[in-house]
């Protein structure tokens, strides 16, 4: 016993002699200095429920329930975020889909956006997020979570682009008739493509004639090449971790990552517990997120870092970041890892908002 106590301080004591010295008033500063963009938050959808509510979702009350709400959020520190409509596979593939996604959207643009607008405004661009980062407010930004609410239908696709959508996960956890997921890749009572069809290349490169973001979370690894052969724009994993960390479907391969960042594109990392560590039961802490964000500096650069938390869509955060006002402590532990305020203004949001001015770029250019 007693060995095994002084194995545990010896190590206890070398990590701590790792980590780099941080103030306070270091990670405030430096905290302040960032755009911190969180690219993927289920707060509308979780509100909302199966079925829109009798009343108005109020963000301004505590959410105690909920890893978001408007103190919350300005208590991290957070400049934007995409709030996800998101469309379960029990809605289907018709339009009990398409009709979600509206309803969601209509969440986001009136119960956030119109009831708070001294704190909230839409943004549908990287300029915009950028205004109303000095103008002190929260850029709010959506962003569809499964392709099956466009009901196989491009007209639909550009109808949620004028309603401000401005990227679209291809898939969720069920291939839908155009696309294949990770989720259902090993279900033999699935119909797959392997990969992408014909229509689903076709809606690729709608959205990057609009100007949508192609994101590639949750889909079949066969159908995350594919949209990237078939891309002229950089694609984004909206939220996503590593595959060599936490080796399960969802997760992006050490090649998928390199080859993401290739072109551009963003790894937004993924705060799901089960996504950062397979451990049973999964338990996961701050430091986890960290090692999937070092993971990926390491093998594709500075560069090819975001974050997409994913809150209100897990029910597991790390210990840590429990919700969205613990953004600092990432932050101390970024500095404490060695990772210059330069390198976490990339990670926060710079990086993002590079590879959005890219895909709004080839959309002008088309």
């Amino acid at each position: 016993m007693r060995n095994r106590i002084l194995v545990g301080l010896a190590v206890a004591m070398t990590l701590a002699a790792q980590k780099k010295p941080v103030t306070d008033a270091a990670v405030k500063r430096v905290h302040a200095s960032a755009l911190l963009i969180d690219t993927h938050n289920d707060f509308p959808t979780e509100q909302a429920g199966q079925d829109r509510p009798a009343g108005p979702i109020d963000i301004s009350l505590p959410a105690p329930m909920a890893h978001t709400d408007l103190a919350r959020l300005r208590q991290g520190g957070v400049g934007a975020v995409f709030f996800a409509a998101y469309v379960a596979a029990s809605y289907g593939l018709g339009p009990r889909a398409y009709a979600r996604a509206q309803q969601v959207i209509d969440i986001i643009r009136h119960d956030i956006v119109e009831q708070h607008p001294k704190d909230f405004v839409l943004a549908t661009t990287a300029a915009e997020i950028e205004a109303a980062h000095k103008q002190g407010k929260i850029a709010v930004l959506i962003g569809i979570e499964g392709g099956h609410a466009i009901e196989d239908s491009l007209d639909k696709l550009r109808e949620f682009y004028g309603r401000g959508v401005r990227y679209m996960t291809l898939t969720h956890s069920n291939t839908n008739n155009w696309a294949d997921s990770s989720g259902d890749v090993n279900d033999p009572k699935v119909t797959h493509h392997n990969g992408l069809t014909d229509f689903g290349k076709d809606v690729v490169r709608e959205m990057n004639r609009l100007g949508m973001m192609v994101d590639i979370s949750h889909v079949a690894d066969k159908t995350f090449y594919d949209a990237l052969a078939v891309s002229s724009a950089p694609l984004i994993a909206s939220h996503s971790a590593c595959r060599a960390l936490a080796d399960v479907p969802r997760n992006m391969t050490d090649s998928m990552i390199t080859e993401l960042a290739k072109k551009g594109g963003v790894v937004q990392v993924n705060f799901y517990c089960n996504f950062l560590t397979t451990e049973k039961p999964p338990y996961a802490t701050l430091n986890n997120v960290v090692e999937h964000i070092d993971h990926i500096r390491k093998i594709a650069g500075i560069n090819a870092i975001g974050i997409g938390s994913d809150f209100d869509g897990i029910e597991c955060a790390p210990v840590g970041l429990e919700d969205v006002s613990k953004f600092p402590n990432l932050t101390r532990a970024l500095l404490e890892k060695g990772y210059s305020p330069g390198d976490i203004r990339k990670i926060y949001g710079g990086n993002f908002l590079r590879a959005m001015k890219a895909v709004e770029k080839v959309a002008a250019a088309k």
